[in-house]
Protein backbone atom coordinates (compact mmCIF):
# COMPACT_ATOMS: atom_id res chain seq x y z
CA UNK A 1 0.00 0.00 0.00
CA UNK A 2 1.27 3.28 -0.75
CA UNK A 3 0.88 6.72 1.10
CA UNK A 4 -1.57 7.57 -1.48
CA UNK A 5 -3.70 4.76 -1.00
CA UNK A 6 -3.65 5.06 2.98
CA UNK A 7 -4.71 8.87 2.34
CA UNK A 8 -7.42 7.89 0.12
CA UNK A 9 -8.91 4.87 2.81
CA UNK A 10 -8.64 7.63 5.54
CA UNK A 11 -10.64 10.00 3.10
CA UNK A 12 -13.56 7.82 2.56
CA UNK A 13 -13.64 6.70 6.19
CA UNK A 14 -14.08 10.28 7.01
CA UNK A 15 -16.72 10.86 4.26
CA UNK A 16 -18.53 8.02 5.43
CA UNK A 17 -18.15 8.62 9.49
CA UNK A 18 -17.15 11.94 9.62
CA UNK A 19 -16.73 11.46 14.06
CA UNK A 20 -15.07 8.10 13.64
CA UNK A 21 -11.86 9.10 15.45
CA UNK A 22 -14.19 10.30 18.52
CA UNK A 23 -16.46 7.01 18.59
CA UNK A 24 -13.52 4.43 19.29
CA UNK A 25 -10.04 5.59 20.10
CA UNK A 26 -8.81 2.26 20.52
CA UNK A 27 -10.35 1.23 16.82
CA UNK A 28 -8.66 4.25 15.76
CA UNK A 29 -5.25 3.02 16.94
CA UNK A 30 -5.35 0.05 15.30
CA UNK A 31 -6.02 1.98 11.80
CA UNK A 32 -3.49 4.52 12.36
CA UNK A 33 -1.25 1.60 13.36
CA UNK A 34 -1.72 -0.16 9.95
CA UNK A 35 -2.00 3.03 7.91
CA UNK A 36 1.25 4.15 9.56
CA UNK A 37 3.01 1.08 8.78
CA UNK A 38 1.88 0.86 5.15
CA UNK A 39 3.69 3.96 4.68
CA UNK A 40 7.14 2.86 5.50
CA UNK A 41 9.64 0.00 5.41
CA UNK A 42 10.86 -0.07 9.42
CA UNK A 43 9.09 -0.09 12.46
CA UNK A 44 6.68 2.80 13.59
CA UNK A 45 7.53 2.68 16.83
CA UNK A 46 11.53 1.50 16.75
CA UNK A 47 11.78 2.92 20.14
CA UNK A 48 9.64 2.08 23.81
CA UNK A 49 9.22 6.28 24.25
CA UNK A 50 7.83 6.74 20.86
CA UNK A 51 5.41 3.74 21.72
CA UNK A 52 4.14 5.07 24.85
CA UNK A 53 4.31 8.79 23.89
CA UNK A 54 1.32 7.21 21.22
CA UNK A 55 -0.60 4.55 22.58
CA UNK A 56 -3.51 6.00 24.60
CA UNK A 57 -5.11 4.46 27.71
CA UNK A 58 -8.06 3.42 26.11
CA UNK A 59 -5.73 1.11 23.92
CA UNK A 60 -4.56 -2.34 25.04
CA UNK A 61 -1.29 -3.14 22.96
CA UNK A 62 2.11 -4.20 23.96
CA UNK A 63 5.40 -3.07 21.87
CA UNK A 64 7.76 -5.84 20.76
CA UNK A 65 11.40 -4.49 19.27
CA UNK A 66 9.63 -1.97 17.27
CA UNK A 67 6.54 -4.04 16.45
CA UNK A 68 2.72 -2.97 17.81
CA UNK A 69 0.18 -6.30 18.95
CA UNK A 70 -3.24 -5.49 20.07
CA UNK A 71 -4.96 -7.53 22.94
CA UNK A 72 -8.34 -8.96 22.19
CA UNK A 73 -11.41 -8.01 24.52
CA UNK A 74 -11.42 -9.37 27.43
CA UNK A 75 -13.66 -12.51 28.20
CA UNK A 76 -15.83 -11.69 31.71
CA UNK A 77 -14.51 -14.58 33.55
CA UNK A 78 -10.79 -12.99 32.96
CA UNK A 79 -12.75 -9.30 34.00
CA UNK A 80 -13.74 -11.01 37.33
CA UNK A 81 -10.93 -12.68 38.19
CA UNK A 82 -8.36 -9.59 37.73
CA UNK A 83 -11.25 -7.45 39.47
CA UNK A 84 -11.21 -10.05 42.34
CA UNK A 85 -7.93 -10.80 42.70
CA UNK A 86 -6.70 -7.21 42.38
CA UNK A 87 -8.79 -5.99 45.18
CA UNK A 88 -7.54 -8.72 47.85
CA UNK A 89 -4.18 -7.76 46.85
CA UNK A 90 -4.78 -4.33 47.12
CA UNK A 91 -6.28 -4.82 50.43
CA UNK A 92 -3.56 -6.95 51.70
CA UNK A 93 -0.68 -4.78 50.67
CA UNK A 94 -2.51 -1.42 51.50
CA UNK A 95 -3.36 -2.78 54.87
CA UNK A 96 0.72 -4.50 55.43
CA UNK A 97 2.00 -0.55 53.86
CA UNK A 98 3.88 -3.15 51.45
CA UNK A 99 4.16 -1.07 48.18
CA UNK A 100 1.31 -0.88 45.25
CA UNK A 101 -0.98 -2.57 43.23
CA UNK A 102 -1.18 -1.95 39.66
CA UNK A 103 -3.58 -3.73 36.79
CA UNK A 104 -3.91 -3.37 33.26
CA UNK A 105 -3.60 -1.16 31.39
CA UNK A 106 -0.26 -0.26 32.78
CA UNK A 107 3.03 -1.23 30.87
CA UNK A 108 6.18 -2.36 31.91
CA UNK A 109 9.44 -1.18 29.89
CA UNK A 110 12.07 -4.24 29.55
CA UNK A 111 14.47 -4.11 26.63
CA UNK A 112 12.91 -4.45 23.53
CA UNK A 113 9.45 -5.09 24.94
CA UNK A 114 6.78 -3.54 26.93
CA UNK A 115 4.22 -5.85 28.20
CA UNK A 116 1.13 -5.16 30.03
CA UNK A 117 0.39 -7.42 32.76
CA UNK A 118 -2.79 -7.70 34.17
CA UNK A 119 -1.82 -7.84 37.45
CA UNK A 120 1.53 -6.22 39.09
CA UNK A 121 2.81 -5.66 42.63
CA UNK A 122 5.38 -3.07 42.84
CA UNK A 123 7.13 -3.26 46.88
CA UNK A 124 7.95 0.23 48.32
CA UNK A 125 11.71 0.03 47.91
CA UNK A 126 11.03 0.10 44.22
CA UNK A 127 8.22 2.81 43.68
CA UNK A 128 10.67 5.29 42.22
CA UNK A 129 10.58 3.37 39.25
CA UNK A 130 6.80 4.23 38.70
CA UNK A 131 6.30 7.03 35.87
CA UNK A 132 3.45 8.30 34.62
CA UNK A 133 2.15 6.03 32.01
CA UNK A 134 4.58 2.82 32.44
CA UNK A 135 6.81 0.99 35.00
CA UNK A 136 10.63 1.44 34.15
CA UNK A 137 12.21 -2.38 35.59
CA UNK A 138 10.90 -5.15 36.33
CA UNK A 139 8.03 -5.81 38.89
CA UNK A 140 8.29 -8.03 42.22
CA UNK A 141 5.67 -9.82 41.55
CA UNK A 142 3.23 -10.25 37.86
CA UNK A 143 -0.07 -11.92 37.41
CA UNK A 144 -1.16 -13.46 33.90
CA UNK A 145 -4.88 -14.28 33.64
CA UNK A 146 -4.24 -16.46 30.81
CA UNK A 147 -7.07 -16.25 27.62
CA UNK A 148 -6.83 -18.79 24.70
CA UNK A 149 -5.36 -16.29 22.46
CA UNK A 150 -2.78 -15.79 25.23
CA UNK A 151 -1.16 -18.68 26.07
CA UNK A 152 1.68 -19.03 23.79
CA UNK A 153 2.82 -15.32 24.68
CA UNK A 154 2.06 -15.75 28.19
CA UNK A 155 3.81 -18.90 28.81
CA UNK A 156 6.64 -18.49 26.47
CA UNK A 157 7.45 -14.67 25.99
CA UNK A 158 6.35 -12.99 29.47
CA UNK A 159 7.91 -16.00 31.26
CA UNK A 160 11.42 -15.93 29.61
CA UNK A 161 10.85 -12.01 29.62
CA UNK A 162 9.82 -11.40 33.27
CA UNK A 163 12.58 -14.38 34.25
CA UNK A 164 15.41 -12.39 32.10
CA UNK A 165 14.33 -8.95 33.72
CA UNK A 166 14.15 -10.27 37.28
CA UNK A 167 10.74 -10.48 38.18
CA UNK A 168 10.77 -11.84 41.72
CA UNK A 169 7.40 -13.62 41.26
CA UNK A 170 5.04 -14.79 38.27
CA UNK A 171 1.84 -16.28 38.95
CA UNK A 172 0.07 -17.82 35.81
CA UNK A 173 -3.93 -18.20 35.97
CA UNK A 174 -5.83 -20.43 33.76
CA UNK A 175 -9.74 -20.64 33.96
CA UNK A 176 -9.69 -23.06 31.29
CA UNK A 177 -8.32 -25.84 32.45
CA UNK A 178 -8.47 -24.62 35.93
CA UNK A 179 -4.83 -24.84 36.72
CA UNK A 180 -2.76 -22.35 38.68
CA UNK A 181 1.39 -21.95 38.46
CA UNK A 182 3.53 -20.06 40.94
CA UNK A 183 6.96 -19.48 39.90
CA UNK A 184 10.01 -17.47 42.18
CA UNK A 185 12.63 -16.62 41.24
CA UNK A 186 15.52 -18.51 42.61
CA UNK A 187 18.97 -16.85 41.27
CA UNK A 188 18.58 -15.89 37.55
CA UNK A 189 16.11 -18.78 37.38
CA UNK A 190 12.45 -19.43 37.35
CA UNK A 191 11.36 -22.40 39.88
CA UNK A 192 8.04 -23.53 40.42
CA UNK A 193 6.57 -23.86 43.90
CA UNK A 194 4.59 -26.11 45.89
CA UNK A 195 0.98 -25.63 46.72
CA UNK A 196 0.28 -26.82 50.23
CA UNK A 197 -2.68 -28.34 51.46
CA UNK A 198 -4.37 -26.09 48.63
CA UNK A 199 -2.85 -22.90 49.75
CA UNK A 200 -0.37 -21.01 48.22
CA UNK A 201 1.96 -18.89 50.05
CA UNK A 202 3.71 -16.40 48.19
CA UNK A 203 7.62 -15.14 48.47
CA UNK A 204 7.43 -11.84 47.61
CA UNK A 205 3.95 -10.68 50.05
CA UNK A 206 4.64 -12.22 53.26
CA UNK A 207 2.23 -13.46 55.05
CA UNK A 208 -0.01 -13.61 52.05
CA UNK A 209 -1.84 -17.60 52.11
CA UNK A 210 -3.58 -18.51 48.56
CA UNK A 211 -6.57 -21.05 48.54
CA UNK A 212 -6.06 -21.92 44.89
CA UNK A 213 -9.85 -23.15 44.79
CA UNK A 214 -11.33 -19.57 45.01
CA UNK A 215 -10.10 -19.42 40.87
CA UNK A 216 -12.61 -22.20 40.31
CA UNK A 217 -15.62 -21.09 42.10
CA UNK A 218 -18.76 -20.08 40.64
CA UNK A 219 -19.85 -17.48 41.52
CA UNK A 220 -16.09 -16.20 43.25
CA UNK A 221 -15.61 -15.50 46.95
CA UNK A 222 -17.43 -11.89 48.29
CA UNK A 223 -14.57 -9.68 48.80
CA UNK A 224 -15.38 -9.62 52.92
CA UNK A 225 -15.58 -13.29 52.79
CA UNK A 226 -11.74 -13.48 51.11
CA UNK A 227 -10.63 -10.86 53.47
CA UNK A 228 -11.81 -12.59 56.71
CA UNK A 229 -9.94 -15.80 55.43
CA UNK A 230 -6.52 -13.84 55.41
CA UNK A 231 -7.24 -12.13 58.67
CA UNK A 232 -7.62 -8.58 57.26
CA UNK A 233 -11.09 -8.41 58.55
Amino acid sequence: MTIADAAEIVAELERLLPDWIDLEPARWQRVEYALRRAEGAGPVFPTFESFIEWVDEDTSAEWVEGEVYFMSPASTEHQDIVGFLAAVLRFFVERKRLGRVLIAPYRIKLPGYAPEPDIMFLAAEHVGRLHQTYLDGPADLIIEIVSPESVERDRIKKYNAYEAAGVGEFWLIDPAHQSAEFYQLKGSRYELAGVTDGIYESQQLPGFRLPVAWFWREPLPMLDEALQSLGLL
